[in-house]
């Protein structure tokens, strides 16, 4: 099928980078959130983005004119009745995907898609409470979503090889990579990325090291682009401690077990640069 209309569940940090991305690439969007200031600031952060590039001469002022032509916001499920495919970028909680699922598969066309932005939850459950297993995969993009190259396309045990080959499309489309995995927790980069980043915090924890040390090790010893604790913050420790859990449901792997540190600071609201402090302070 030809994707021409896209839909964004969730106008937060990663929802508003797909918004922004699909509407570089030419898509119509419609992004919707669940109250007037959510929706203005997903906005706003996707308009000011296109200004900063604007600023740089990424853009000229005619393509941030037609950037900005077409994206609308919404707060009513029924905007979305003609898309071709719909991506849900909202909180990493199952129950509330579940909600969110039959409320999509009851308004979209029949031959609509209805893609998952999800880091490591599991994509057949909320396809299963849908009408549409076949056209329900996994899209997850990477922070932030308008920068990074890398798609992770995740494909049920219901997926059809039509929805897989038409997301790979639409993925290249944006002007990404996509890697095709299998819905399994974590899927390719946070089944080998989570173990690191929790042995990191265990360290630190456990006085083996300080934050800087570790950090300047990896960079340094590694060749990283950035130290653990940075992209932590960067990624955002509830962010992580929720993908931990996810996989650590599946496996039982102790690997994937949040440390007790983790747990405190995600309790305390320390996420990280979101919230303006985390294992660095921001603020």
């Amino acid at each position: 099928m030809t994707i021409h209309k896209v839909g964004v569940v969730g106008a937060g940090l990663m929802g508003a980078g797909i918004a922004q991305t699909c509407a570089q690439a030419g898509y119509e969007v419609v992004v919707r959130e669940i109250n007037q200031q959510l929706l203005d600031k997903g906005l706003s952060r996707v308009y000011s983005a296109w200004d900063t590039m604007a600023s740089k001469g990424k853009l000229t002022p005619q393509q941030v004119e037609e950037n900005h032509a077409r994206v609308r916001g919404t707060l009513d499920f029924a905007d979305f009745a003609d898309c071709d495919l719909v991506i849900e970028a909202v909180i990493e909680n199952m129950e509330e995907k579940l909600r969110l699922f039959p409320a999509l598969d009851h308004v979209l066309k029949p031959d609509a898609l209805i893609l998952s932005n999800t880091s490591s939850l599991n994509i057949t459950q909320m396809g299963a409470v849908t009408k549409r297993q076949d056209k329900i995969c996994g899209l997850h993009f990477f922070n932030p979503a308008p920068v990074m190259k890398l798609v992770e396309v995740v494909q049920t045990i219901s997926t059809s090889p039509t929805t897989l080959d038409t997301v790979k499309q639409f993925a290249v489309s944006l002007g990404k990579t996509p890697v095709l995995a299998k819905d399994t927790a974590g899927f390719i980069v946070n089944f080998l990325l989570i173990p690191y980043l929790l042995a990191a915090i265990r360290m630190l924890e456990n006085g083996m090291a300080t934050r800087d040390d570790i950090d300047a090790a990896m960079k340094l010893g590694c060749g990283y682009p950035m130290g653990p604790f940075t992209l932590l913050d960067y990624v955002g420790l509830d962010t992580t401690m929720w993908a931990a859990e996810a996989i650590y449901e599946e496996y039982k792997d102790p690997l994937y077990a949040p440390p007790p540190l983790l747990r405190r600071m995600v309790i305390s609201g320390m996420y990280g640069r979101k919230s303006g402090k985390g294992f660095y302070d921001y603020q």
